[in-house]
């Protein structure tokens, strides 16, 4: 008689795709954090080390480009270990980041590898910030492809993973609107921990924490009195561009 075992079923996916180096803390390291705290495989593609208009510090402190390069990158390496998570750069150069066949390509490897069953990226609109919205277009893109069976390359083709947009630093002005809020406080004191890893944008670490208090302030009202919520509740903000599929209306 034998004795058949069912393959081990691999950790859930979570693929997040950001255009600069430290995108992925501030907007997204509540749910990096959640997301590794249950065991789940992160991976972040980052496409530039946001060396030219996300570092202006070390500008200012005389440095040239291959050593803002160096730091911004270790820097991201620091706050992703400390997230659980693993970053893979793409250098493709930011100010501007050129959506490019190439990177595309790339992207779609990274997804046929990956097998996400989540996936976080940048809003489509951003005003203040092009790179934002290339991003955008080529995580998109490469999602589409990646699903494709006569798109070459390596790798299965993927299903069709969940999208959450990540809230911009100009919400407001950006078309953004939180229709899903996450609840963080468990993990927020490593996402804040992240957040100090970026010393080049510290001038920001202040600032998403106090979003993160103002979205937890919108969690607590929108959850009601009856789920044991901590006192205080830190969140964040996400949005959905393609429908939620469900069976029944939770």
């Amino acid at each position: 008689m034998t004795h058949g075992y069912a393959p081990a079923t691999p950790p859930r996916s979570t693929l997040v795709v950001t255009a600069h180096a430290g995108d992925f803390v501030w907007r997204a390291g509540g749910a990096i954090a959640l997301a590794a705290s249950r065991g789940e495989k992160v991976t972040i593609a980052c496409l530039t080390f946001g060396e030219r208009g996300e570092s202006a510090k070390a500008w200012r402190e005389g440095k040239n480009l291959e050593e803002i390069k160096a730091i911004r990158r270790e820097e991201a390496e620091k706050a992703a270990a400390t997230l659980g998570a693993e970053v893979r750069f793409f250098d493709a150069g930011d100010y501007p980041l050129v959506a490019t066949a190439e990177l595309t390509d790339q992207l779609v490897a990274v997804y046929r590898e990956t097998q996400p069953d989540v996936v976080l990226t940048h809003p489509v609109e951003d005003p203040y910030n092009g790179d934002h919205p290339a991003a955008n277009r080529m995580a998109l893109e490469a999602r589409v492809l990646a699903q494709a069976i006569g798109y070459p390359g390596p790798g299965e083709i993927i299903g069709a993973p969940p999208v959450f947009y990540f809230e911009p630093h100009q919400p407001e002005m950006s078309g953004f609107k939180p229709e899903v809020l996450l609840d963080i406080t468990e993990v927020w004191e490593t996402k804040r921990k992240a957040m100090e890893c970026l010393g080049a944008q510290q001038h920001l670490w202040d600032y998403y924490t106090d979003l993160a208090v103002r979205r937890g302030v919108q969690l607590k009202r929108n959850a009601g009195p009856n789920l044991g919520l901590a006192h205080k509740t830190m969140a964040e903000a996400y949005m959905r561009p393609y429908p939620q599929i469900a069976k029944e209306l939770a």
